[in-house]
């Protein structure tokens, strides 16, 4: 039997080879939304990306009889462990062939390397923090992944299962659909709430844009700072992130919520711009650009939008400000022409969170699980 290679990604023609590998691995299956090549080398690029100011990353590919059959990331998040007073290391851009000997060798590589930079724990898959895509899909293969969400093949977490990695955390993403509308009963209760709340809520700025992220980073960080896994974003990583989202962001699907002219929770939401990427394969130019057009405007294909975010700082919870936020994208969604809404990701330890939303009528529909080990 041949032997299995590890190669580490050290030039612009492995880079290319990394991030086009799952192409092959997912060729036909008509859920895998290929990302774009160039946003893809943007993000690995060490001089564009500031997350790399602040974490030490590896790439690797796994070679067998010439052909390249995996791929993983290792990832020290200094960020993340100086936050949390721990010594976790991280894997992420995990992806193979249903072998556990390729499955076996990624991993290893990856744990052999965080444990000889000090790390205790092995935790994963993150690509590379939990600000960006993270967790095997586990519940959920029929349909495809939302923007920034993850998508795998149901063998990938019985590899590492094999290996010996538990679970750490499930996200959860649940569905709300224009079919199962928000309960009139629950509609009276919010609107009540709203009355009691002494919060307005307006729609995000664009003229202000770079003030209004600003005060979104500083909700942000103060609304999820005692969550699992959670790490704070610096400025310009903040900044980094929100430049990307600009490009979809629509002003009318991000709510910022303010109590006396201080703002205290926000909803952003974004439309799934996967349902029109699934049909580039990866390429924007030459014509990739007017698939996107004919997918989206022409057609207007894209029918569904995530919301990726809510964050109500620690002093305004339990107000209600969550649902008063919930009941309003949902509103301006339907105004807006669309038909369904994704909310995720949910830690399924966020009671209070997972109880807002099943009692707007959201179904659970998608699981994803990180996992971890001992070093």
């Amino acid at each position: 039997m041949a032997t299995v290679e590890i190669v580490e990604v050290e030039s612009s023609a492995l880079l290319s080879e990394f991030i086009d590998l799952p192409n092959r691995l997912y060729k036909g299956d008509p859920y895998y939304v290929t990302p774009l090549k160039s946003e893809r080398l943007e993000f690995f690029d060490r001089q564009k990306n500031p997350f790399y100011k602040t974490a030490k990353t590896r790439l690797f590919l796994a070679r067998r009889n010439g052909k390249y059959e995996g791929r993983i990331a290792s990832c020290i998040n200094f960020t993340h462990n100086e936050y949390h007073e721990e010594q976790t290391g991280f894997f992420g851009f995990f992806d193979c062939v249903d072998d556990f000997e390729i499955a076996s060798a990624l991993l290893k590589t990856a744990m052999i390397e965080l444990k000889r930079q000090g790390m205790e724990r092995m935790r994963g898959p993150c690509s590379f923090s939990t600000n960006h895509e993270c967790g095997f899909l586990i519940d959920g293969f029929d349909s495809p992944p939302v923007i920034m969400m993850t998508y795998n093949k149901p063998y990938l977490p019985r590899l590492a299962e094999k290996f010996g990695l538990k679970k750490g955390m499930d996200l959860f993403a649940y569905k709300l659909t224009r079919e199962n509308p928000i309960p009139e009963r629950v509609l009276r209760i919010v609107d009540k709430l709203r009355q009691r709340s002494g919060v307005t809520i307006r729609n995000l700025r664009m003229k202000d844009f770079a003030e209004e992220v600003k005060r979104i980073r500083k909700i942000y960080n103060e609304a999820w700072e005692h969550n699992w896994g959670f790490v704070p974003m610096n400025e310009d990583e903040f900044n980094y992130m929100a430049k990307g989202l600009r490009q979809i962001v629509d002003p009318d699907l991000l709510f910022i919520a303010e109590h006396e002219d201080r703002p205290v929770a926000f909803l952003m939401a974004v439309p799934d711009v996967n349902q029109a990427l699934i049909h580039l394969k990866g390429k924007l130019m030459p014509t990739g650009l007017f698939k996107l057009l004919w997918h989206t405007k022409v057609r207007n294909k894209i029918d569904g939008i995530r919301v990726m975010t809510l964050g109500v700082i620690p002093e305004f919870r339990k107000r209600g400000l969550d649902s008063i936020l919930y009941v309003d994208i949902y509103r301006r969604g339907v105004e807006r022409g669309y038909n369904w809404a994704e909310l995720s990701w949910i830690l399924e330890t966020n009671e209070l969170m997972r109880s807002a939303i099943e009692q707007m009528g959201a179904d659970l529909y998608k699981r994803y699980r990180i996992v971890e080990m001992p070093l």
